[in-house]
């Protein structure tokens, strides 16, 4: 990487660089490819997997459910006159 490299890299993002500024980029971007090369030195051998990977979702399926206002009223614990009655919240 060069300071022509950084100058066309700071003009596809539209802006504008100093000369101390692209020599400290141009630093900055060499410290980060050697550590990438670093990296890419490590040997990691075979790698297995810890868990097995499976979908544990269920197939989406249309299932009726009955939810008319008689069924719901029918199941809660309390009601006056069609209206479900809950505790005063204040």
């Amino acid at each position: 990487m060069n300071i022509k490299d950084v100058e066309n890299l700071a003009e596809l993002a539209k802006i504008d660089l100093t000369l101390n500024e692209k020599e400290q980029i141009l630093k900055d971007m060499g410290g980060i490819l050697e550590y990438i090369k670093t990296i890419e030195g490590v040997e990691i051998g075979e790698v297995k997997p810890k868990y097995s990977t499976y979908n544990i979702w269920r197939e989406d399926k249309i299932e009726h459910r009955d939810f008319s206002k008689e069924s719901i009223i029918k199941q809660f614990p309390d009601s006056q006159d069609n209206f479900l009655k809950v505790k005063k919240i204040l």
